[in-house]
């Protein structure tokens, strides 16, 4: 019974995502490394292995110590800070643990202080200027390179892309293009360095490409993480169907206002956060999308009813003057996130269309 905000995870669809990444992945030849930022459970982990997952991505070392449980082979997508030097060399104790490098004084600082061996990527801005080096500073590259070379604890991995400026893109040509891009990049660096490291790996892991692209020559790994769930701001670039989001909010229905054609609902920032679409159409800014109720489960988006502001707790639904008699005080809306990566981290946990709760790394 849902009596507060609630996140709800559609299990089959859940695991139907997994499936078609996994089998994408197999189709070209492909290391299949999920990021599991997006859900943050050992249960959802546990559904990878069904299909031959064995290395895993995380966003932090907190991730890293928390799946260490259950997984051995670890990469921490994550720009390396070397204040946690010590829980990087607790946690290569236990796993294969790689980690980000895009600087020599990383590299430096590492090649110091590591007291077990620690794999590294070195990471390569493809486009998206977030982090990373642009892939024409091959004079850094070859001093990180060099100072690994001579540290016993330093393993070259490869190197590892994120385009995620695809999120940010309106049409599939869009995300091709980007894609190609990151391709063509990390091709260009496996040519130029596996004369002196032939075993070396190149990674790219965003979920727009992965979900979209049918073309991966040359790429070794892919990371892609959001596509466990998807989520609304992915269906309007195009990477998923409605059908294919198998998380949505349950909010409780809290007040009604007729004439202005809105609903208030118990479920704000603090259950969503606060991530929109600009959908650039006369629904203008969105927090998430109301989606039909079937049962335990939820259909397509229903036509002009949309989160159209967030508050601390409170969220403002627009909903057409056709159908604001239908819903009452003490009923719930189905929405479907912009971001669930954003929101399943907030909410901490999952209430399953079968009847189970699964709890999150750091759930209260």
């Amino acid at each position: 019974m849902i009596q507060v905000p609630s996140l709800i995870l559609d299990v089959a669809k859940c695991k139907k995502n997994i499936q078609e990444m996994a089998l994408k992945a197999k189709k070209h030849d492909l290391t299949f490394r999920p990021h599991f930022k997006t859900h943050q459970s050992l249960e959802i982990g546990r559904w990878f292995k069904a299909y031959g997952v064995q290395q895993i991505t995380v966003s932090s070392l907190e991730m890293a110590d928390y799946f260490a449980e259950e997984w051995n082979d670890i990469t921490v997508a994550f720009p390396t800070n070397i204040l946690e030097i010590d829980r990087i060399n607790a946690l290569a104790k236990r796993v294969h643990l790689n980690v980000l490098v895009e600087s020599v004084d990383t590299a430096k600082y590492l090649s110091e202080n590591l007291r077990n061996t620690v794999g590294f990527f070195i990471k390569i801005d493809a486009g998206y200027h977030r982090t990373g080096l642009e892939p024409n500073k091959t004079t850094i590259i070859n001093e990180i390179l060099k100072i690994s070379s001579a540290a016993q604890k330093l393993d070259f991995k490869g190197f590892l892309a994120h385009s995620g400026h695809t999120y940010k893109c309106n049409q599939h040509e869009d995300i091709l293009e980007i894609h190609e891009t990151c391709v063509r990049v990390l091709n260009n660096l496996k040519k130029i360095y596996s004369v002196d490291f032939p075993d070396l790996i190149v990674s790219l892991g965003d979920t727009p490409s992965c979900s979209i692209a049918d073309h991966f020559s040359g790429i070794d790994e892919i990371r892609p993480g959001n596509f466990v769930f998807y989520d609304l701001m992915q269906h309007r670039i195009g990477s998923n169907a409605v059908d294919q989001i198998s998380v949505a909010m349950a909010c409780p229905i809290v007040a009604i206002h007729e004439d202005r054609n809105e609903l208030v609902i118990y479920g704000g920032g603090v259950h969503f956060s606060k991530e929109r679409l600009d959908t650039k159409n006369e629904e203008g800014v969105i927090y998430g999308g109301i989606v039909e109720k079937k049962g335990n489960v939820w259909g397509d988006l229903i036509p002009g009813t949309y989160i159209k502001s967030l508050s601390q707790e409170h969220g403002i639904v627009a909903v057409p003057s056709t159908h604001i008699k239908k819903y009452t005080i003490g009923d719930y809306l189905l929405i479907v996130p912009i971001h669930s990566c954003m929101t399943a981290n907030l909410m901490k946990r999952f209430k399953t269309t079968e009847g189970e709760e699964i709890v999150m790394m750091n759930s209260w």
